[in-house]
């Protein structure tokens, strides 16, 4: 500095470094695991990897995720087939059934706290539950049932939530009726048989021959195998059909409803025209989150009647593999990523 003292840009300099030695400084962002997607696309696509962990908002809970279930939408938004609706911003991590245990919770929120066990259907719209860490809203929220272990309890909110409000909300299903639900053994089935008979309905579910004697087990009054039977040739007058397949099952499955019964789709849009000429009724709609339901099905579970079926569980690393399964459409019951490993059971 041309005509400034030595003494004074010695002081100076000092002060400039004191200053900047006090300045906050950026605090590390904390990372977790994860499992994302970058570009939609086929299973490769899923990519277990460090992502920035969550900041739970005034409504939410920062939930410590035990496990995660895996659905089909969950391939199908992978794929890109939805994302004219699922508009989350990339990367995205995947999967919206979740069980875990609350790490903190914003200050609006009155229902949970720290260390409190929940499981939850969470916002298709937002990230998801493929992760050490997930933001869960206090309005998706339910307390754990007590009898399920994580695994367990990470199967049921999406699929129970479909099923119930597809039998419940949609077709009005009450005591007495019949219902024939068709792929009866996997995800939404399993719950959907559970839930018809909680409510004193007749079932009839379909499904392959391997899983005949599974349905029967479940409480299926009439299991029927598809790849030897036509369903239309053994069923007729039924209330409610509930269908999970779409295409030519759905078209056939018009003709064994009886007067004024209703279809419910939860995979395409029925034809109208075919059931105003049957005398019927048709409806498709979209599962969402409803946290006052998942409390309904969780008492149904705590009375022991509903029991998830799980059939297959991967680590967090190995959500491609359970992808590649979900793609098959064979999957008996669910199938679930294990975040935080059960301790074994105490021998009683």
């Amino acid at each position: 500095m041309l005509g400034v003292p030595h003494s004074f840009q010695t002081a100076i300099i000092a002060l400039a470094l004191a200053l900047t030695a006090a300045a906050p400084q950026d605090a590390p962002v904390e990372t977790m695991k994860a499992v994302r997607i970058r570009d939609y696309g086929g299973v490769d696509v899923l990519t277990y990897e460090s992502a920035p962990k969550p900041t739970p908002g005034d409504g939410d809970l920062l939930v410590r995720v035990h496990a995660a279930g895996v659905n089909p939408v969950d391939d199908k938004i992978r794929d890109g087939l939805l994302k004219a609706f699922v508009k989350a911003p990339m990367p995205l991590i995947l999967g919206w059934d979740v069980a875990g245990v609350v790490e903190s919770a914003g200050k609006s929120v009155t229902r949970f706290k720290s260390g409190d066990a929940i499981f939850a259907y969470m916002d298709l719209k937002r990230s998801g539950a493929y992760a050490e860490y997930a933001i869960v809203r206090e309005s998706e929220a339910c307390a754990k049932p007590g009898n399920l272990t994580f695994v367990e309890a990470a199967s049921v909110p999406l699929a129970a939530t479909t099923a119930w409000q597809a039998l419940v909300d949609t077709a009005k299903l009450e005591k007495g009726q019949t219902v024939l639900i068709h792929g009866a053994a996997g995800g939404v089935g399993t719950f959907a048989v559970q839930i018809a008979r909680a409510r004193g309905a007749r079932v009839i579910g379909t499904a392959s021959a391997t899983s005949i004697h599974f349905l029967r087990d479940l409480g299926v009054d009439e299991a029927i195998d598809y790849s030897a039977t036509r369903f239309e040739d053994v069923v007729k007058d039924v209330d409610v059909v509930l269908d999970p397949i779409g295409g030519d099952t759905q078209a056939r499955s018009f003709g064994v409803l009886k007067k004024g019964g209703i279809l419910v789709s939860i995979v395409e849009p029925p034809d109208q025209a075919v059931a105003k000429e049957k005398g019927v009724r048709a409806a498709i709609f979209l599962a969402h989150p409803d946290a006052v339901e998942l409390a309904e099905i969780a008492k149904l579970i705590e009375a022991g009647k509903i029991k998830p079926v799980v059939s297959r569980v991967y680590p967090l690393e190995d959500a491609r593999k359970a992808h590649e399964q979900i793609r098959t459409h064979h999957t008996r019951g669910k199938l679930v990523l294990e975040v935080v490993p059960e301790a074994p059971a105490k021998p009683k």
